[in-house]
């Protein structure tokens, strides 16, 4: 489908935002979103259900990541509006597809951001050795608050705080990967055999291994908060591929140091039991290292990778709130602009409140894997979208979608069935709600 079409916004009939982002900001925007919940979270996750061979699917994931994110960068860099794949979807293919893509977004990444909202509130409380159970939700609760707040103060603002978050984060991750060289050169290749080998009888090592290339890449996919804050970033086509281009080359170096030295040091067994008991396995393995207060500085890390992470998806999903809203897939109230600030004041606040919910009701469970599947869905269409790119609006060779969308329809049916399963049915309940949604649109 093209920009003539009568599916296309026009966006002289919206407000839209000011582009305060440039190739700096935009880059650590999406180190904010990636090296988040991700690396303190999901390597140990990971790690339980393919071993040793986990570092492995790092690399694979940051593969199909790369393809991804070209595929985002040119999508982006040719349709510079807010809402990512969700404008992508109605501008290059079909409406029920873009719809889809926006949904997927939507459910994923709000329980996303719950569960960084309470992984921010847990370190806290262990550092001061406070009861969970009494003060996780509150905590969490103000969390959501403050950045919620935050973010409707701007996008410059917001791009500026972000910037200390993500600095705190990086030094601790890189503290991380020095404190551990000792342990790991002590080590050699000990923890490494056998590479490729079943961690329970219910899981043999190939299936454990694939779903560990779709758990780790939902550690890359915060590249895409880019794309969709690329009506606020200067000069797009230039900004945009850059930035989701560095933002990927720095987290698959990390990710790679972190999860190498990690398994080498400590084990792929001690980290998935380091991932089972607490929500950053980072803190559990640094305590076997020899560095004085290594474990404090990686939890310090983890406190602002959360804050990092919750203040990007409400920065992310304002934005693909305010794109359905301009399109009436919700009310259009979501596509209100403040004229103080720039800032989707409605569409911030509804996905505050959204978040608050998820909070009240505790930590959503199995979130990784459901997250696994709806956004390899989300970059599936992602890359089907950039397949349709013509000749003089492709930045990067066809052959870069078509490996990006067979890896990721391959990778989300490699999740748990029950949870691939829950997200088909998501789909099916978001378009009928689309349907509807549009004919109520036309009637009134």
């Amino acid at each position: 489908m093209t920009s003539s079409s009568p599916e296309s916004v026009p966006r002289g009939s919206h407000p839209t935002l000011q582009r305060e982002v440039g190739v700096f900001g935009a880059t650590m925007m999406g180190l904010g979103s990636i090296v988040g919940t991700g690396v303190f979270v999901s390597i140990g996750i990971a790690a339980g259900v393919a071993g040793p061979a986990v570092i492995l699917a790092i690399a694979v994931a940051a593969f199909v990541a790369t393809c991804n994110g070209l595929s985002s960068a040119q999508l982006a860099a040719n349709h510079p509006v807010s809402g990512g794949t969700y404008e992508y979807g109605y501008r290059w293919l079909h409406p029920a597809l873009g719809f889809t893509a926006g949904w997927m977004f939507l459910c994923a990444k709000t329980a996303s951001a719950a569960t960084a909202a309470l992984g921010f509130a847990g370190y806290i409380l262990n550092v001061f050795g406070l009861k969970q159970s009494d003060w996780q939700v509150p905590l969490a609760l103000a969390a959501v608050l403050v950045l919620t707040l935050l973010v409707l103060s701007g996008i410059r603002r917001s791009s500026n705080s972000n910037v200390g978050v993500v600095s705190v984060t990086l030094l601790s991750l890189v503290f991380f990967v020095l404190a551990g060289l000792p342990s790991a050169l002590r080590a050699g290749t000990d923890h490494l055999t056998p590479f490729f080998a079943p961690v329970s009888e219910t899981l043999s090592a190939g299936a454990g291994f694939l779903q560990a290339c779709a758990l780790m890449f939902v550690a890359y996919t915060g590249y895409g908060r880019i794309a969709t804050l690329a009506e606020e970033v200067h000069d797009p086509r230039r900004t945009i591929p850059r930035a989701i281009i560095v933002t990927l080359l720095v987290s698959m170096v990390l990710y790679m140091a972190v999860g190498l030295v990690g398994i080498v040091a400590v084990g792929a067994e001690a980290f998935a039991a380091a991932g089972a008991q607490a929500a950053a396995p980072l803190e559990v393995v640094a305590r076997e290292f020899e560095i004085p207060g290594a474990p404090q500085v990686v939890a310090a890390g983890a406190v602002t990778a959360m804050l990092g992470v919750l203040l990007n998806l409400i920065l992310g999903l304002s934005r693909v709130v305010l794109a359905m809203g301009r399109r009436r897939d919700l009310p259009s109230i979501f596509a209100a602009v403040g004229s103080t600030t720039a800032t989707p004041v409605a569409a911030v606040l509804v996905v505050g409140a959204a978040i608050a919910g998820l909070v009240l009701i505790g930590n959503v469970k199995t979130t990784w894997s459901f997250s696994a599947f709806s956004v390899l869905i989300y970059y599936a269409i992602t890359n089907l979208a950039a397949l349709q790119l013509n000749a003089s609006e492709r930045l990067f060779p066809r052959v870069i979608p078509a490996l990006g969308l067979g890896a990721c329809l391959f990778l989300a049916f490699w999740v748990e069935r029950t949870i691939w399963m829950v997200g088909l049915g998501l789909i099916g309940g978001g378009l009928v709600w689309h349907v509807l949604a549009r004919r109520f649109s036309r009637s009134a």
